[in-house]
């Protein structure tokens, strides 16, 4: 490594201990509930003939899906006690969206830090924003800034942002949401909707194409054969938060269907902050064969939300419930209208299977802020990807090869917000086009019947056409293209059946987004694509009574992406690439259960903990030197004791703890203080029928930024705070059969 930084001595004692953490107890135990999956040499069309056979299934009954003992570890898995999800239809399974247990699997073959969240870990809960379902996933940071938005960055990714999202590829059912030029809003997220979400870290999402620093986000709904008949739940809580949601899906032959509705609105912990949303989800099967399945997907949303508005440090813990008066004034707001319509069809030939389909995006932005912003977008693309197991040479081999094509048009036109959200004059008119064509792939080759040597590489061609049709402040029309290519190499140990030792090293880019204007100067104009090369290696696995996941990780960054804000332009920001960055750090989960059968026969109490360590600086840079960057804490760490009764019963508290204060600038000036939030969950499910639960959160009223935006000088004057959300309480009921 080229340099030493002084928190390589903390990572390094961060590491140690994570992984002295994760190491297996030398005594004998029983064996797993639920084994990771074996890497073994098996004739390949014996396994397609296993897996294209259906499983006799008793009418009525469900499949008993157990609760995964450690929240937000890709390996956690099965211990009893805990509720579950119930496959409601019968008939043979989906072939182009795996159920729990095969995503597990699939997912567990990459070797590099992954999850995989099943919907047991975040449907008992308000499921209201997407950090209730990934705020215990080791390495995914989510900070809120009002309501259900927030930034949420995977190992620094999009770690500067003062609003959307970048730095991430986000997928439903494999398929992109993400615009065209790569950014995403998480309005389109409803928690309520989903089997399970995987999460790959970095270019461990290569299986997707996706070559980003963060990696990928796919979020998975269920199928008519694997839900429920009927499921409905409403939530209510603080700050007048009130959600219902209802959902259907069966099977009838070769047809099944899955539809799920929600509606939600909240006044907001902050003043101005009041959200009213409304989604559709569905999707629709067809199976012509045990080897061919054609699937249809309809996401409907609305959205309509105020913005309250970024404050200073002292007014965001003097005053947290305050709005800035100025997008008061301004009545700034955030209104989205967006339907997306997609296919994917699986075809299986043997050894080989190909999954191929298309989308397209329909969305409307009605964005009042210092300007009154009115587009709209319209994106398509189609996929491509094929995956072959078979063997060659008496070895094993798996070739995953696959092409990804997405465009784009953003029509927009910018008005001047005279006050109360009312359009004035013109002030720009912009087309802007995006094409996106990847070609990617990946291919393990079983070296040994338990040691998989995995390489792999993407191509990316990138282009972004501005088309000015406001000419007052001179043409700022412009294009320019990009053709990143991304190598990758590693290496995914089975030790023995319940656990694994992974490492990789790859590259990744990143192209620049639309949201901010590319072509206005030469200076911006020249903004180059962000690359990265990481360093990477792991363990994950489980016992009967013990869980871990723990990756280390160093990525050497050029062209880092800032979106820096200007004092003058509240609410905007420009995007300029810092030279040389450096993300390392630390990302360990663990759940260990204790006192069993403490009341009751086969009962225990689970300690799980989530822990991030993240130390991102300037790599001697002219300016900054080796300053750490703004907007992420060092330390972040969440911890639960939790009580399961076999009867479904489950409680226990929980922390949110930021122990070491963190950057608001690049100059290092201003500081988001540390904090430590005390909450407290009990509940009951079974996995049919009812089920309920009360949650309470920041019980000690503390009052706490949960996010700000970065600038490069920072002052006492700054308004760059969100302040976090004070006491709540939160209840929800829910039914299914």
């Amino acid at each position: 490594m080229s340099r030493v930084f002084p928190g390589s001595r903390s990572i390094l004692m961060a590491s140690a201990a994570a992984l002295v953490l994760s190491t297996p107890p030398a005594i004998a135990q029983r064996g797993p509930d639920a084994p990771l999956p074996p890497v073994t040499v098996q004739a390949p069309d014996q396994a397609a003939r296993s897996a294209a056979r259906p499983r006799p299934r008793r009418a009525g009954s469900g499949t008993r899906v157990v609760r995964a003992s450690m929240r937000g570890v890709a390996a956690a898995t099965s211990v009893a006690g805990g509720p579950a999800t119930p496959q409601g239809a019968s008939g043979p399974p989906s072939l182009t969206v795996p159920t729990t247990a095969q995503a597990r699997q699939e997912i567990q073959r990459t070797p590099g830090a992954v999850a995989l969240v099943p919907d047991t870990e975040f449907k008992n809960s308000p499921a209201n924003t997407i950090k209730d379902a990934l705020g215990w996933v080791p390495g995914v940071l989510i900070q809120t800034r009002w309501g259900p938005d927030g930034r949420v960055s995977i190992r620094g990714s999009g770690l500067s942002r003062a609003y959307g999202n970048r730095g991430i590829n986000p997928y439903m059912d494999g398929i992109p949401i993400n615009t065209a030029d790569g950014l995403f809003d998480l309005f389109e997220i409803d928690p309520t909707a989903y089997r399970y979400i995987e999460v790959y870290k970095g270019a461990n999402a290569l299986r997707f194409g996706a070559n980003s620093l963060g990696g990928a986000i796919n979020f998975v709904m269920p199928t008519g054969r694997d839900s429920p008949e009927f499921e409905a739940r409403v939530d209510g809580g603080s700050f007048r938060y009130l959600k219902s949601a209802t959902s259907t899906g069966g099977a009838v032959g070769p047809f099944d269907w899955y539809m799920t509705m929600s509606a939600q609105r909240e006044d907001g912990y902050r003043e101005h902050s009041k959200t009213e949303s409304e989604r559709l989800n569905a999707n629709f099967g067809y199976q012509f064969s045990p080897d061919a399945e054609t699937r249809f997907y309809l996401n409907v949303g609305r959205w309509r939300s105020e913005i309250p508005g970024e404050v200073t440090k002292d007014a965001a813990l003097t005053s947290p419930r305050a709005a800035n008066p100025v997008w008061v004034q301004q009545d700034q707001q955030r209104n989205i209208d967006s339907v997306r319509v997609a296919n994917k069809t699986t075809l299986r030939f043997g050894e080989t299977t190909v999954d191929f389909g298309a989308f397209v995006l329909e969305r409307h932005v009605m964005h009042p802020i210092y300007q009154w912003l009115d587009f709209h977008v319209h994106d398509y693309g189609g996929f491509a990807r094929a995956t072959d197991d078979r063997l060659i040479g008496g070895f094993r081999n798996r070739l995953v090869t696959g092409v990804n094509i997405q465009s784009g048009t953003i029509d927009i036109n910018q008005y001047w917000n005279v006050g109360a959200a009312v359009k004035g004059p013109l002030a720009a008119s912009y087309l802007w086009k995006s094409q996106n064509v990847s070609a990617y792939g990946e291919n393990s080759l079983f070296v040994l019947p338990n040691v998989a040597l995995v390489t792999g590489a993407t191509f990316l061609h990138a282009v972004r056409d501005q088309q000015d049709r406001y000419f007052a402040n001179g043409d700022q029309s412009g294009r320019r293209s990009y053709d990143p290519f991304s190598p990758k190499i590693g290496l995914l140990w089975d030790v023995d059946s319940t656990w694994q030792v992974f490492g990789n090293i790859s590259r990744s880019a990143e192209v620049p987004t639309y949201d901010v204007t590319t072509f206005a100067s030469p200076a911006s104009t020249n903004i180059n694509a962000q690359t990265a090369t990481t360093y990477e290696i792991g363990t994950r696995g489980r016992r009967p009574d013990l869980t871990w996941d723990v990756a280390l990780y160093r990525a050497d960054i050029r062209n880092e992406l800032q979106c820096l804000t200007s004092p003058a332009t509240p609410g905007a920001c420009t995007i300029r690439n810092a030279d040389r960055t450096v993300h390392q750090g630390v990302e360990a989960g663990l759940g260990v259960a204790f006192l069993t059968s403490s009341f009751a026969q086969d009962d225990r109490f689970w300690f799980n903990v989530a822990y991030t360590y993240s130390d991102f600086r300037f790599d001697g840079d002219p300016t900054w030197g080796n300053n750490r960057l703004p907007a992420v804490p060092a330390h972040y760490l969440r911890a639960e004791v939790l009580y399961k009764h076999l009867s479904g019963f489950y409680a226990g508290p929980n922390v949110e703890w930021m122990p070491q204060a963190f950057f608001a600038d690049n100059a290092n000036t201003l500081t988001v203080d540390s904090y430590a939030l005390l909450n407290f969950k009990l509940g009951y499910d079974r996995g049919t029928g009812w089920s309920g639960y009360i949650e309470g959160r920041n019980l000690l009223d503390k009052r706490y930024v949960s996010t700000a935006i970065a600038v490069e000088t920072a002052t006492a004057a700054s308004a760059l705070f969100n302040p976090g959300i004070g006491r709540a309480v939160y209840v929800g009921m829910r039914t299914r059969w």
